[in-house]
This record gives structure tokens, sequence and C-alpha cells, in this order.
């Protein structure tokens, strides 16, 4: 055998010399086989190092793959990081293998990835959907039995389950509790693009706690970015116009990372700060940030408990699980006004 080549069944086969068919029932163990033959192939398997093509067995058997297929938006976000490992240690009790792709919250990549994880089987699909994506084409793999799972936004064009955090609520809550210590110039720094349904929702949530205190919603205080450097250049415009805000909402972790960055940059260190969804190292921070917390580990393990109740067999409606935040107070929300402007 070539040292370049991945071994096969047949050189599995020849090593022991049996039949290739001896050798897949001893694997699959669906036939007979004596003790001495199943010994000696499960040494050679050792030995050469030979994996067996599960996908290519589950086709041709007609069952599905021991894997959950899950597409996220981005790898690098920390948030995601712990949906994607909670699903894991929830999986791998049952023996389920969890494959990840990203899809760069674009609809034809998104199609991409679900299309692959569907032609290799798998037992679970889970997606964050991408802002604009379709997901009719998922009604009949849905209809067959695939547990399908929307996670962190809603799908579109499917009826399948979702696990969300309370955007709306948490937003609120976080804005409130700005409100609370005096301020009424509040600027919101959300993620782009603008139709993505966590920001709209947080954007919601913000302009109710101004309309429960009677403050006016300020179009001018509302901007946008895409990534950590843009949040920090926009928090910067807001805070250098002709009345800068005295606090700021920061609609998601690499919006804040931005606010903070700019206001040590420019030593405005006494603008208050409340973020949507906790930084890793907020603690160690000057003040040290207040957050809205998700909890990115229950949306995972519901996501997982929900995908493994319908495989039981679990064929009730379809249901959206709304996770709940909570407000963690840590100084970087309680500044005052009067601070804010010196």
């Amino acid at each position: 055998m070539a040292a370049n080549r991945r071994p096969t069944l047949a050189d599995v086969a020849r090593e022991v010399g049996v039949s290739a068919k001896t050798v897949s029932r001893v694997l699959n163990a669906d036939g007979p086989a004596s003790a001495q033959t199943r010994e000696q192939v499960l040494a050679a398997v050792t030995k050469l190092g030979f994996q067996p093509n599960l996908m290519a067995r589950n086709i041709r058997v007609g069952g599905p793959d021991t894997t959950v297929g899950l597409v996220i938006p981005d790898l690098a976000n920390p948030f995601f990081g712990a949906v994607a490992r909670s699903i894991e240690d929830t999986v791998r009790d049952r023996g389920l293998t969890l494959l990840m792709g990203s899809s760069a919250d674009d609809p034809d990549r998104e199609r991409a990835l679900t299309d692959k994880f569907l032609a290799r089987r798998v037992s679970v699909l889970m997606v964050v959907p991408s802002v604009g994506a379709g997901h009719a084409h998922l009604k009949t793999h849905r209809a067959t039995g695939l547990p399908i799972v929307f996670i962190d936004r809603p799908g579109a064009g499917l009826a399948t389950d979702s696990v969300v955090s309370s955007n709306r609520t948490g937003a609120h809550d976080g804005v409130a509790h700005l409100i609370a210590h005096g301020h009424r110039r509040i600027g919101f720094v959300g993620d782009l693009p603008a139709k993505l349904y966590t920001r709209r929702e947080r954007l919601a949530g913000y302009r109710s706690a101004l309309q429960e205190a009677d403050i006016p919603y300020d179009r001018s205080l509302v901007v946008n970015a895409h990534d950590q450097q843009g949040a920090e250049a926009v928090a910067g415009q807001l805070l250098d116009g002709a009345e800068p805000p005295t606090a700021l909402f920061a609609g998601n972790n690499i919006m804040a990372l931005g606010i903070v960055a700019e206001l040590a940059r420019s030593g405005r260190k006494h603008v208050a700060v409340v973020a949507f969804d906790d930084v890793s190292l907020a603690d160690a921070l000057e003040p040290a940030l207040t957050v809205v917390a998700q909890d990115p580990e229950e949306i995972g393990r519901t996501a997982a408990v929900t995908a493994l109740a319908r495989l039981d067999g679990d064929r009730s409606r379809a249901r959206t699980v709304t996770v709940p935040t909570r407000l963690i107070v840590r100084g970087s929300g309680e500044q005052s006004v009067a601070a804010a402007r010196t």
C-alpha cells in the first residue's frame, strides 16, 4: 500500500487474508464471524489505521449519519462558540458528533452548507439564519422527520423549532437602567445589517424604554457598525457631536469592544455604558462593564434537547423557546450624567 494513500476495506481484507465482505460483517456487526476472525480484523484495522466510511455506509443502508450539522455566522464570535460547545456537550451523550461551518451571514453560503449537511444525512440540522435567507427548501426534510432547529434568530418560510434570547426585554432593561441613573441622551450602537433580527429586537427594546420614560426618540443617536473598528469609529462620531450622549448602549459584544476602545482612546471613561451580551475580561475594565448577559450555554443546551426530543419521536407543534437575559451591574452603567459631562 502506498504511504500517502488512506487504507481501504480491501487493504484490511488483504492483511487478514479474508474477503472484504467478511471485514464489513465484523465492523458493522451485521453477520456471522468467528471470534478469531473478529480479533484478526480488529488488529489489522488498528495496524493500518483504517477508518470506516460511515457516510457511505449510512447512505447505502438508508440510515442517518451520527452527526449534527450546525451553521453559524462567525466562528470567531465567542457567543456562537459557547452555543456550539453546549450543543456538543449535550449531543455527545447520545453518541452524536457535531459538525460546524460558518455562513459569514451570507444566504448563499448558508444554503451551500445546509445542502452539504443534508447530503451526508445528518441526524439533526441546526442553523443560525442569515439575513435574507429562505428556508422553504427544508420543508420536505422537516416533514420526513429530520429535526431542524433555528438558533438565535427565527428562520423564514419554515415552521420549525427556534431558540432565541429575550432580546427586546433585555435591551429595554439595559436602557431603563441607564435612564434610572439620570441619562436622557443615550446612544445606540447596533450591528449590521439593519434588518438583522437581533438588531431590530434590541432597537425595539431601546425605543420602548425611552417611550416609557417619556424621552423622545432621536434618530441621530442611533448608529450601526459591523465590526469592532467600525463601532469604535461611530461611537467617536456620536461623542464628538454638538450634543453628545452621556451614555451608550452597545447592541452586542463586538460593538461593546469598539465602544470601550474609543472611550479609552479619547479619555472619555466617564461616559456610561451598558452592553447587550457579556464580554471576556469585562470585570478587568475600568470601570468594569455592565451588561445584559445572554445565556449561550442554555441556548445551546435547549436547542440540543429540543432536537433530541424530535429524534425520539416528539411530533408536537413547532415552538419557539425564549431564553431569559439578566442585567449584571458592574460599574460602567452606573456612571452619573454629571461625570459624563466633565
